[in-house]
């Protein structure tokens, strides 16, 4: 029945209860906060406990929504901090003590939360407040005296007027409105409708979204692009654009759904990771619109397993919360609006809950992911990616096309590479002899080395793509050469060519790997080999290790091969690797410009 994972939604209820109790001890002495252990986000201590009650209510919702019971009384709980938290008169006078870090007691102040027109974080969470309100009506909403209806709409309706960015924030405002008006609370329609028609000039195709219009693209076209969309049709009943927006949502995961590594590990690239399972929010809804290309039991096994992949390696810390990191706790990760409550975001991954037992995701067998049964090698098109999955090794990598970072590289999106069971190293170029991971670079007359914060793709198809970028040199910033750069990719090798246009000069070109640490964090993958060689001449290869640590690791050692005085018009070819084993290298016939593989096959460059 679960080959795979060997979870239930059993499983999953118990882990969704066993966080939620987990955060108790840290309450405020009205529930409406949770005061976590940790550095504080950008928009302080306050909004930070308000974070984390909002993105765990959230779950709450989930967690209640087809249950027939509530055994630990989550509905109370949260119904006291609902009612504290919009308290017009606040909660100065029921007192404080001292929190569990030794800080002054936050709850000894005003237990009301920062009004959504002075405090933009609160009209993020005030989305997560909307879903889990409507989710879990019946047990918590419905019950509620008039008066606590009428403050928490009050507060809610903070975010009528107020400004939200052109991002995904536009969803965060038209599920609050969306809840709202189902309540009839105040609430501006025309300001969502504006909103619609710019989240949709955000679509791409495919099922993919940038993050605003022109923008990165990441996990957040699942976090918020896809679930958000779907769950303002579920609370509005706009039926119409639900049909529109499901379809979007079952070409996403046919393609979103391969960036799993066989274990469960979720591709790493992008911003805000610490929200871990968040990742498989939007497989979920899938199945609650009856929107999944995938079996049941295919979806249950890819979202069950980067769910347990977490909870295995640490996520969860010893007082059962949520620590910032990807496995267990690991502080480089945090960016500047995390704070201790972030990570709750992770909610968004038990959004299989609102499925009952009878649901076909948790009654039909569990069925394979086509990494645990073959190699698989695809592209995303729109967002300009290779995917390719190796069955001997189960990782999963992808080769990265298109990329717009306009303050400069980004280690999170500008890579050339990334893959299920590595992670970049956290700097944005290389410096003397020590390259970084997977960068087409070339280096200047004054030691820089270039950047590409532009990937303008080209061409793709099933294992082949083709961009260019202008190479851009930092510290001042000016352009360099145009480098056109190709990949071909089979199995774990990925062979990279890359031409010098005319018109630009430089010392050296350098094409680098993977990086891999020498002193694997517990919960890393192991006996990882990265390697590059040479398929044309005057290449010289090496190796660079960073005294650096990323969640995967310390000591991050990168291979790469470095090019001498390049000429323009001239394809300089390497073969990368990433997997278990050295591979069996291709070969490069350069008379004819053409890859010939171990197995055979040829591909034109």
């Amino acid at each position: 029945m679960n080959k795979y994972t060997g979870w239930t939604r059993a499983e999953l209820v118990e882990l969704a209860d066993r966080s939620l109790l987990a955060l108790r001890p840290w309450a405020t002495p009205g529930h409406a906060r949770f005061d976590l252990p940790g550095a504080a986000g950008q928009s302080g201590p306050i909004v930070d406990g308000l974070e984390a009650f909002a993105r765990s209510f959230l779950a709450v919702g989930f967690r209640l929504s087809a249950a027939d019971s509530d055994p630990h009384d989550h509905a109370s709980w949260y119904a006291h901090g609902l009612i504290a938290g919009t308290d017009r008169a606040g909660a100065a006078e029921r007192g404080g003590g001292a929190d569990r870090t030794g800080r002054a007691e936050l709850g000894a102040r005003a237990e009301r939360w920062p009004s959504l027109v002075d405090t933009p974080q609160a009209r993020v969470e005030a989305a997560a407040i909307a879903i889990g309100l409507h989710e879990s009506r019946r047990w918590i909403w419905d019950a509620l005296p008039s008066s606590a209806q009428e403050r928490i709409v009050e507060w809610l309706a903070g975010s009528v007027g107020a400004w939200y960015p052109e991002s995904n924030w536009q969803w965060f405002h038209n599920v609050t409105h969306a809840f709202l008006r189902s309540v009839g609370g105040p609430h501006d329609q025309a300001k969502v409708d504006e909103y619609l028609e710019y989240l949709d000039s955000c679509y791409l195709d495919e099922g993919w979204y940038t993050d605003g219009r022109g923008g990165n693209v990441d996990w957040y076209a699942g976090f918020v692009m896809q679930l958000f969309s779907l769950w303002y049709c579920r609370m509005s009943g706009d039926h119409e654009r639900q049909l529109r927006y499901a379809a979007r949502l079952k070409a996403y995961v046919a393609s979103a759904a391969d960036l799993f590594g066989a274990d469960g590990a979720p591709l790493y690239q992008g911003r805000s990771l610490v929200y871990r399972h968040a990742v498989v929010g939007a497989l979920w809804t899938a199945a609650v619109f009856d929107a999944s290309p995938l079996p049941p039991g295919r979806l249950r096994r890819t979202c069950l397993g980067a769910i347990k992949y977490f909870v295995d390696r640490g996520a969860y810390d010893e007082h059962g919360l949520l620590s910032q990191g990807w496995h267990d706790r690991f502080e480089p990760m945090r960016q500047s609006y995390s704070g201790p409550g972030s990570p709750y975001w992770a909610s968004l991954g038990l959004a299989g809950l609102v499925l009952p037992e009878s649901h076909p995701v948790w009654t039909e067998p569990e069925e394979p992911a086509p990494i645990d049964v073959g190699d698989h090698v695809h592209a995303i098109r729109p967002i300009g990616w290779i995917v390719s999955g190796t069955a001997s090794d189960g990782i999963v990598r992808v080769t990265n096309h298109r990329a717009e970072t306009p303050d400069g590289e980004n280690q999170l999106y500008s890579r050339f590479a990334y893959s299920t069971v590595t992670a970049p190293v956290p700097l944005p170029s290389g410096a003397a002899d020590q390259a970084v991971d997977n960068q087409v670079a070339v280096i200047d007359t004054h030691g820089r080395w270039s950047q590409r914060p532009h990937i303008k793709l080209q061409v793709i198809n099933t294992h082949r793509a083709e961009s260019q970028h202008v190479a851009t040199f930092a510290k001042p910033s000016e352009p360099g050469p145009t480098l056109t750069c190709v990949s071909l990719v089979r199995g774990a090798v990925e062979v990279r060519a890359v031409r010098v246009e005319p018109g630009g000069s430089c010392v050296a070109l350098v094409v680098s790997g993977y990086a891999v640490p020498r002193r694997p964090a517990p919960g890393a993958r192991v006996g990882l080999v990265s390697g590059v060689t040479a398929l044309t001449g005057g290449g010289r290869t090496g190796h660079s290790v960073h005294l650096l640590a990323s969640p995967f690791g310390a000591e991050l050692e990168v291979p790469w091969c470095r090019f001498d005085s390049p000429a323009a018009d001239q394809w300089y070819v390497v073969a990368v690797c990433l997997g278990g084993s050295t591979p069996t290298w291709p070969i490069f016939d350069a008379d004819q410009a053409k890859v010939c593989w171990p197995d055979g096959s040829v591909d034109e460059l």
